[in-house]
């Protein structure tokens, strides 16, 4: 317990990733490491948010996160402790970080999740969870512009299909695949951002997803979110070498050291 209320002896938290998600990694490590040894307690949130130099809303998110994962467990009255048989979580294989195998595979695992994801929320969206998912794409095409990759604003339009199902288990699968959902897309997106013709096939597929999906059809809305997820393993296959030899395999590599 003394090394997480030991603020020298934590790494720096910057400013991205999302500071719940650099958390979550710092805890996991310390899990991972027997700092905190099954059943042990965690020290107090005022006393965590303190030692990593974040707020208690940030401590919260993280310990969330690894809740979802199986990793923490609360009891009621008297904190939050390590799981005695924690789940084993997923990992992917370091050997795949350095070339797009691991990039594809998480596409590949978000086909499944997102395609039917599209057509639930396709029956259940409301208003504001248009109005989220075109706000979304909306701050995609302004962070582009601006120089900035919209890696953030990609996510969130994902989330917000997801939270459109209105079932907490999409979400709470997203928020586990956080871990390697922004390192996945930061290459896709670099990848894509090369080649004009790649942005606007990427464009077109969001496009096509709210579509289907703001007109209530769900195998429609089903097709297009499968179409982009297959798209999206395309174009990493269809990437330049020099791509994976430089940026693509420093990116990729994020992904596992993630974990």
């Amino acid at each position: 317990m003394s090394d997480l209320a030991d603020p020298a002896r934590l790494p720096m938290l910057g400013a991205t990733p999302k500071l719940s998600d650099q958390v979550a990694t710092v805890l996991r490590e310390r899990v991972a490491q027997g700092q905190f040894a099954p059943g042990a307690r965690l020290p107090a949130e005022a006393q965590l948010a303190e030692a990593l130099g974040v707020s208690r809303t940030v401590v919260r998110e993280a310990i969330s996160r690894l809740k979802s994962e199986g990793l923490l467990d609360s009891r009621q009255g008297s904190g939050v402790f390590v799981q005695t048989a924690p789940v084993r979580a997923l990992r992917l294989d370091p050997q795949t970080g350095r070339s797009a195998t691991a990039v594809i595979q998480v596409v590949e695992l978000r086909r499944a999740i997102e395609a039917e994801a599209a057509a639930i929320a396709a029956e259940r969206r409301t208003a504001k969870d248009l109005a989220r998912m075109r706000q979304s794409l909306a701050d995609v095409d302004r962070a582009v512009a601006a120089g900035g990759d919209g890696v953030d604003e990609d996510v969130r339009f994902h989330r917000a299909i997801a939270e459109a199902t209105g079932n907490p288990y999409y979400l709470a699968v997203l928020e586990f695949l956080g871990q390697f959902l922004h390192g996945a897309t930061r290459v896709t997106r670099a990848n894509e951002a090369r080649r004009d013709d790649f942005a606007r096939q990427v464009k077109e597929e969001h496009a096509a997803v709210l579509d289907a999906i703001a007109k209530g059809d769900p195998a429609a809305a089903r097709r297009a979110a499968a179409r982009h997820m297959l798209n999206a393993a395309k174009r990493i296959r269809e990437a330049d070498p020099e791509f994976w030899t430089h940026e693509g395999a420093a990116l990729a590599q994020r992904i596992v050291d993630r974990e």
